[in-house]
């Protein structure tokens, strides 16, 4: 039972470990973690239990990255409590890359499927083009979007 609400604050050096853990709990992209970036949501102990990020890309592209929450706190808002801060701080252009059923979650903040690569900054035309080719190489290849929001 959770006895009270949880807050969402920038994370500290000491949550590094948490949101790495969480991460790979998850079990999405672990590359470019630095916890400097990130809001986590914790618990009434400070426990990390959802984290996100806006993750700098070459030529100023900035992505929307990192959300995570642990499972027992699922479906309580603190994933969009978290993408709604994040978006407010960064502003856009914001892009993401997600699994494909988790388009229409993100389409509910404003994101659109990005289907044509010209439209997409080098790195995610570069997932983009990569992820297309795994698909038609395997078909078990998890099925990505990359997705904008201006």
């Amino acid at each position: 039972m959770k006895v009270s609400s949880p807050r969402i604050r920038p994370a500290a050096r000491s949550d590094a470990q948490a949101i790495r853990t969480l991460i790979w709990q998850v079990g999405i992209n672990p590359i470019g973690l630095s916890w400097a970036r990130f809001l986590v949501a914790v618990d009434e102990t400070d426990r990390v239990i959802a984290c996100g990020q806006i993750k700098p890309h070459s030529g100023g592209v900035r992505e929307l990255a990192s959300i995570a929450v642990v499972p027992a706190w699922r479906g309580q808002g603190l994933a969009q409590a978290i993408i709604l801060q994040l978006m407010a701080q960064a502003g856009s252009p914001l892009y993401l890359t997600c699994r494909a059923e988790l388009g229409g979650f993100y389409a509910r903040f404003g994101f659109v499927d990005l289907t044509d690569a010209h439209q997409m900054p080098f790195y995610f035309r570069a997932v983009f083009v990569f992820t297309r080719l795994l698909n038609k190489l395997f078909s078990k290849a998890p099925k990505l979007l990359v997705m904008g929001w201006h």
